[in-house]
């Protein structure tokens, strides 16, 4: 579904609501941030070791720098914005190290896939936000719009480097997105 077929979620009604709205946002979009830090860190930790994967590592370590970045203008929009970060940081850096070092001991073309899926399903996450808050808060969502397109560079890598060749990609693929937007649903929240 492209980003003009989403469509934009309306602010609930009531007091603050849009202020809760934000925060919800900028929760998320900060835990997600540093998800991706962490689980290219784990893909680099398993293809710096391996014989011959040194570019590949190289490029891990250039698009974990990318999510740095954007993790650490989230962690300053949190504090700016006086919102608090997601109560599940601690297990999300386990789970996303460990998803990344499991996909790239699978191999490369496994550890690809992980980075195709998982920034398939941020791409889209980011546009909704991004029609959102486009009238509400058009800084935020030029930054927003930024980051997404860092998001489609990893992704087109990743495609680029054999990502749909891996082993079993589709169920691999489904798993890591269904894990993704359940990870997106629960951020919000708490």
């Amino acid at each position: 579904m492209s980003a003009a077929e989403q469509k934009a979620v309306p602010p609930r009604p009531g007091r603050g609501a849009q202020a809760a709205r934000l925060a919800e946002i900028l929760r998320v979009d900060q835990a997600g941030e540093l998800a991706a830090v962490h689980i290219y860190r784990g893909q680099q930790a398993v293809m710096k070791h391996a014989r011959g994967r040194e570019r590949i590592a190289e490029q891990l370590k250039e698009m974990e720098g990318h999510e740095q970045v954007h993790l650490s203008r989230f962690d300053e929009l949190l504090s700016e914005r006086k919102v608090r970060p997601t109560l599940m940081s601690p297990l999300w850096r386990l789970a996303a190290f460990t998803l990344g070092a499991g996909t790239a001991l699978i191999g490369d073309k496994a550890a690809h896939a992980c980075t195709e899926a998982v920034e398939s399903v941020i791409e889209k996450h980011y546009a909704g936000q991004i029609d959102e808050l486009r009238d509400r808060d058009p800084a935020l969502a030029a930054e927003l719009s930024k980051f997404r397109d860092d998001e489609l560079m990893h992704r087109d890598l990743a495609i680029e480097e054999g990502a749909h060749e891996a082993a079993a990609y589709p169920l691999l693929s489904a798993v890591i997105q269904t894990g993704c937007k359940v990870a997106i649903k629960i951020s919000e929240k708490i």
